[in-house]
């Protein structure tokens, strides 16, 4: 923000607009609020090369609606992920056959992301694709039937080869490739699986390839879904012109609460960022969870991950970057209940809120945090929280502020 477009906000301030109830900004909440908006287009991902092809984005809508692809044939991707309820599924926890103790988050955005799931076991998009397709309690598939099922519809096969080139040699072969294999995403050669372990090693690599490909193609077109242009969005662009004037959209109560924010709130602090989140893992006290099981968070996460064999910086990545952040990824006591930051864009349409879908309202939320009250941290709590204070207005405020981060349907 131009040292002019300050002063402009700052006078504009100071005269207060002709409103009586009109929020006033520092310098230094100004320079906090513009780091919010707008949001970038999401980085490039070297390791899937058809990730802004629109051909693939095509196959990854139709796979995506798909519920073939799953062991029943009733669920697809879509069914926890309803473009009808902002991408998730209005759910207290998943359920896409057998009842998970987390959340479904959005997928919007999700592009922006560096880690994946709430506890970072997936380190993009295409490796966090791949997951609920072999998962018991999601679609329960596995990745021989996926493939051959993509090979032999006519229409699938033919936008596949149009994208990533011809199908493995010999797919059509059940000896080469056997229907009855269930290997696990995590665990492609479980030694259960014998018909896994007796196929050909180059034929298993080829297997996991197109795999790997239906991940990438998914990918592409949860690329494309985003929350778009928000209230909050249209508000800074008109503070960086000096009006900040609140609106219709954006009232005065959200300028009030975005004050909070920026502010006394310490929002900030982990909701950083035009993406509203600091894309990393922090223990708010939230792992205990229903009869006091622990949910270990990010630690078991990162086990996950670095038993994958689907990564970044793995076989099936098309390119390794510098930066692939599994390269820096290691095993650490505090990771234990720990959870990763979300974003905050269109979070009033992703209710309920939490990595376990504990609270149904954003006031809870805001509730939550003011008073630390019900906060259980598993021995490495982060430094960052403290009891805020906040009276009702205030909650109120910060919640209509919230609020105003959704975007257009």
């Amino acid at each position: 923000m131009s040292r002019f477009a300050v002063a402009c906000v700052l006078a504009f301030a100071a005269a207060g607009a002709g409103a009586d109830d009109a929020v006033t900004f520092d310098a230094r909440e100004l320079r906090a609020i513009v780091r919010l908006s707008p949001l970038p287009p999401p980085p490039r991902d070297p390791s899937n090369a058809v990730a802004d092809d629109p051909r693939a984005a095509k196959l990854g809508e139709r796979l995506f609606f798909d519920a073939r692809l799953s062991a029943n044939g009733a669920t697809a991707c879509a069914t926890c992920h309803d473009p009808a309820r902002a991408w998730t599924d209005g759910k207290r926890s998943a359920d896409g056959g057998a009842r998970f103790a987390r959340n479904t988050p959005s997928i919007r955005d999700t592009a922006h992301n560096r880690w994946f799931y709430w506890d970072g076991r997936a380190d993009s998009a295409w490796a966090q694709a791949l997951g609920p397709l072999e998962n018991a309690r999601e679609m329960g598939g596995n990745r021989l039937a996926q493939i051959r099922l993509v090979a032999s519809d006519a229409r699938l096969a033919a936008d596949y080869a149009a994208v990533f080139g011809a199908l493995p040699d010999g797919i059509a072969d059940p000896r080469r490739f056997p229907p009855a294999a269930r290997p696990l995403v995590d665990a492609p050669d479980d030694p259960l699986d014998v018909a896994w372990r007796a196929m050909r090693d180059d034929d298993r690599r080829a297997a996991n390839r197109m795999f790997a490909e239906i991940g990438k193609a998914i990918a592409a077109f949860e690329r494309g879904i985003t929350v778009g242009e928000t209230p909050f969005d249209r508000y800074v662009a008109r503070l960086r012109q000096g009006d900040g004037a609140p609106t219709r959209e954006f009232t005065v109560a959200a300028q009030r609460g975005l004050k909070l924010f920026v502010g006394r709130g310490q929002c900030t602090l982990c909701h950083s960022g035009a993406g509203l989140s600091d894309g990393e893992f922090h223990d708010v006290g939230i792992a205990l969870g229903e009869n006091h099981r622990v949910d270990p968070g990010r630690h078991r996460g990162v086990l996950t991950l670095l038993a994958s064999g689907f990564t970044r910086a793995g076989e099936y990545a098309d390119a390794i970057a510098a930066d692939a952040p599994i390269r820096y990824l290691a095993l650490q006591s505090d990771q234990l209940g720990q959870f990763k930051t979300p974003t905050l864009r269109g979070v009033a349409g992703t209710a309920p809120y939490m990595h376990d879908g504990r609270f149904d309202t954003l006031e809870q939320v805001v509730r939550f945090y003011s008073t630390r009250v019900g906060a259980s941290p598993l021995g490495h709590p982060t430094t960052l929280l403290k009891p805020l204070g906040l009276n009702e207005g205030e909650v109120g405020d910060l919640a209509t502020f919230l609020r105003a981060l959704g975007g257009e349907r």
